[in-house]
């Protein structure tokens, strides 16, 4: 049974620091490149709570913004137990691997159901919620195939694809990624698959809080961490608008493998998969192709990504505000077309530190939107 083949070495939080972070990760506007940006600027959760307002405010914000109080993390943290549920932070046991390592990984996962899965090779297979039934088949027999050798199966929990991928991994290990809380499942017709994956060793992650009911803008997110949890993405039946090339997409970005099968050109499920092995994927007709592919992928350290960690104490700069001139030239540089933070640091001149706490505030403000490839935007 293949391992991560990485070398694991785990951090515990405190009771009062996992209830800072999360105070800080519920809080507005923080996401998690903020979250990381925060805590490298003040060594501390505690310490980034109470700097939060005034950041905001240099950043343009017209209103106080709304910080996560105590009573409403100790409620949610009361929440999650009670669920059967396990609040995992980035470094602690439990927090998958490889997520650790992608560009701003979420601090926090609620996590219920087996922690030793995340020690396993990871593949995600995600595909067409309408999916044809050689589509289904497919899905069947490649995560039945990829589970008996050994690797965890991830997916979306979503009908179709999703679904037959869950259900034919089910006795090997098999994990469920929510868009929303981790008491909320969508679709509500998949609640006997959720028990049966609880029952059988497997387990359901959300970044989001309990509680939390699906929106739209919450599958890209999602999909994010899909993508991130694995070695690499097997995509079968994607229309050209799929959700599940966002999922691909977010593989390339984070340097994972993209898998795709192909189906016939005269099917509107197949023309995303198409696209994709026209683009570079690897074409997939049974699980050996994606085996011989990501074998020697483990065992190799995952590429460098900057993580939030209190106690690395890296990357604590000092925070003195900037000034009025250099904010003026880091939001004229920005528009609404994402770039590269390397390339306002080299318009501007300005040094590195110093536009990373400029847009740190304007993050804040609700005023900049974050992008993969360390890239950022102003919201219109």
């Amino acid at each position: 049974m293949p391992g991560t083949g990485q070398e694991e070495s785990y951090v515990e939080l405190s009771d009062e620091q996992k209830l800072a972070w999360l105070r800080l990760f519920r809080s507005e506007n923080v996401g998690g490149a903020t979250f990381r940006d925060l805590l490298n600027h003040f060594g501390s959760a505690t310490a980034a709570l109470d700097a939060i307002p005034d950041l905001s405010r240099r950043g343009g914000s017209r209103r106080t913004i709304k910080i996560c109080s105590m009573a409403d993390a100790e409620r949610e943290l009361r929440a999650i137990a009670a669920a059967g549920a396990h609040l995992v932070a980035i470094g602690e046991r439990g927090y998958p691997l490889l997520l650790r390592h992608v560009d701003a990984p979420p601090p926090l996962l609620t996590i219920r159901g087996s922690m030793d899965i995340f020690s396993r090779a990871a593949i995600a297979i995600v595909g067409s919620r309408n999916c044809s039934i050689s589509g289904k088949k497919m899905a069947v027999m490649l995560a039945r195939d990829l589970g008996e050798a050994g690797f965890a199966i991830v997916s979306g929990l979503a009908r179709g694809i999703d679904t037959a991928a869950h259900e034919s991994s089910l006795p090997t290990g098999t994990i469920a990624v929510l868009a929303g809380g981790i008491d909320h499942i969508y679709p509500a017709s998949n609640e006997p698959l959720y028990h049966a994956m609880l029952a059988q060793d497997g387990a359901i992650m959300t970044e989001m809080p309990i509680g939390h009911n699906v929106r739209p803008q919450d599958f890209p997110r999602r999909n994010r961490l899909i993508s991130g949890s694995a070695y690499g993405v097997v995509v079968i039946e994607a229309a050209t608008k799929s959700g599940s090339l966002y999922t691909a997409r977010f593989a390339t970005e984070q340097g994972r493998e993209v898998f795709a099968v192909p189906g016939s050109p005269l099917d509107p499920r197949s023309a995303g998969c198409n696209k994709l092995i026209k683009d570079g994927a690897a074409l997939v007709r049974s699980a050996e192709d994606v085996i011989v592919e990501i074998q020697p992928l483990i065992g190799r350290p995952p590429p460098e990504r900057s993580s939030a960690r209190e106690e690395d104490g890296e990357q604590q700069l000092p925070l003195e505000p900037a000034e009025d001139d250099a904010r003026r030239q880091v939001t004229g540089a920005l528009d609404t077309t994402p770039v590269a933070i390397d390339e306002i640091i080299r318009h501007t001149g300005l040094r590195a530190a110093v536009v990373q706490l400029i847009l740190l505030e304007l993050d804040l403000a609700g005023r900049l939107e974050r992008h993969g490839g360390q890239k950022v935007s102003l919201i219109p």
